[in-house]
């Protein structure tokens, strides 16, 4: 698990981080954990779905979903990814002597999944990467049993290689929806290419023409951040799908959290 997570950081270049959120979050540990062990309650015994993973942070003592739930099952658009290698079909260890299922599918389509299938849904530093990301969004609130939860981590732009970048808007999210965007999407790449901080991407280097064709290559990578979220947005979009925001906040280094929850049955 641990080579993974080095593995990640590395190819998303969130490892160059400043020493000082690191020593914030050394001195301000328990506080997170006293936080984040309200959410308990909606993860304890439960089936969940994660999107993405699996995650390093859901493996820690800040945020042990892994250890709290019966189990996980994880789905990946790609039977082999930059940051996962290669995936075994059927199988999804997430944890030591933990396993569930694991789906090849894309995050906005989970269509051999049926509808209210699970109590949770996690999703880390993924969202971002979805070019219709409300598409994503109702997608998995549609394979939530009622009163399932949704927990979200995004990367904070302030501390990655998208600082310099602009927030997106509530609107373009929607506009995005209601003009179909696949996952095909280069809208954002001129962006991206103008805007990238290097200097916080080590592996992207100076090699612009080499992060181009990555770039261009997106719906086989998929390391793009087509959006760059702020906490409203992230609020806004989980609302729309008539989610009630339980909990954000942000913990150092990088990491914007929401938890949501879909309307209970009545």
């Amino acid at each position: 698990m641990k080579a993974n997570y080095l593995n990640v950081l590395y190819y998303r270049g969130w490892y160059q981080i400043k020493a000082s959120s690191v020593l914030s979050l050394f001195l301000h540990k328990n506080k997170y954990k006293s936080l984040l062990a309200d959410f308990k309650y909606a993860f304890t015994g439960k089936h969940g779905l994660e999107i993405g993973g699996p995650t390093q942070i859901f493996a820690s003592d800040l945020l042990p979903v892994y250890q709290w739930a019966k189990q996980v099952d994880g789905c990946n658009f790609s039977s082999n990814t930059i940051w996962e290698g290669a995936i075994k079909n059927n199988e999804y260890q997430y944890f030591a002597n933990k396993s569930g299922e694991q789906f090849i599918l894309d995050g906005t389509d989970l269509n051999t999944i049926k509808s209210g299938t699970y109590d949770f849904l996690l999703s880390s530093h993924n969202l971002e990467h979805i070019a219709n990301p409300l598409r994503a969004i109702e997608e998995w609130r549609r394979v939530l049993k009622p009163g399932g939860f949704i927990l979200l981590i995004l990367p904070d732009k302030n501390y990655t290689f998208d600082r310099k970048r602009d927030y997106t808007t509530f609107e373009h999210l929607l506009s995005d929806v209601e003009t179909g965007k696949d996952e095909d999407d280069l809208t954002h790449l001129p962006e991206i290419l103008g805007l990238h901080d290097f200097a916080l991407d080590p592996r992207a280097g100076k090699d612009y023409a080499a992060f181009k064709k990555r770039g261009e290559n997106n719906l086989q990578e998929r390391a793009l951040h087509h959006h760059v979220f702020s906490q409203d947005v992230l609020k806004k979009s989980l609302e729309h799908y008539r989610f009630k925001v339980l909990a954000q906040c942000f913990i150092p280094p990088y990491n914007q959290i929401i938890l949501g929850q879909k309307e209970p049955a009545i």
